[in-house]
């Protein structure tokens, strides 16, 4: 599995295209006519970008949980997948972002890519910075989700 690491401020342009960050490129270059999945984040006013692979196996992931006859799941696959657009890595190494997401994101010409594991979320620079949490409160997570008692052997 592919992992993606670190920020990149980045600009887009009139088109709405934006230049991958070299490290992020040289980690999609090995996929299929580079054809990337571009998807309206869950929680937050961001977009996910993922490799088709991991996004195929994102898609397993859902499909193992969801019953295609069951009207519930049917609607939540029906949402699921509607946020979502295909989108090339051009031969300048840049992706369009459909002005679809525009709206969702509130772009403005300055955004911030960021690795989280096997996707890049693509975000407004003034949305990311203002999702930030301050060291201490990071500290504090940090310590309820992975602190605790160590298991005993």
């Amino acid at each position: 599995m592919t992992t993606f690491i670190g920020d990149y401020n980045c600009k887009l342009d009139a088109k709405g295209r934006v230049i991958l960050p070299s490290a992020f490129r040289k980690l999609l270059n090995g996929d299929s006519e580079h054809r990337c999945v571009l998807r309206k984040n869950l929680y937050e006013k961001c977009l996910d970008l993922y490799p088709l692979v991991e996004w195929e196996r994102q898609t397993q992931i859902v499909r193992s949980k969801l019953n295609p006859f069951d009207k519930t799941h049917a609607g939540f696959l029906r949402e699921f997948f509607r946020g979502t657009a295909e989108v090339q890595i051009d031969s300048n190494g840049r992706i369009l972002i459909p002005k679809k997401f525009f709206d969702f994101a509130g772009f403005s010409k300055d955004i911030i890519l960021a690795g989280q594991d096997g996707k890049i979320e693509i975000w407004d620079e003034k949305s990311y910075q203002q999702v930030a949490w301050s060291e201490e409160g990071f500290s504090d997570l940090a310590n309820e989700i992975l602190g605790g008692k160590p298991e005993e052997d």
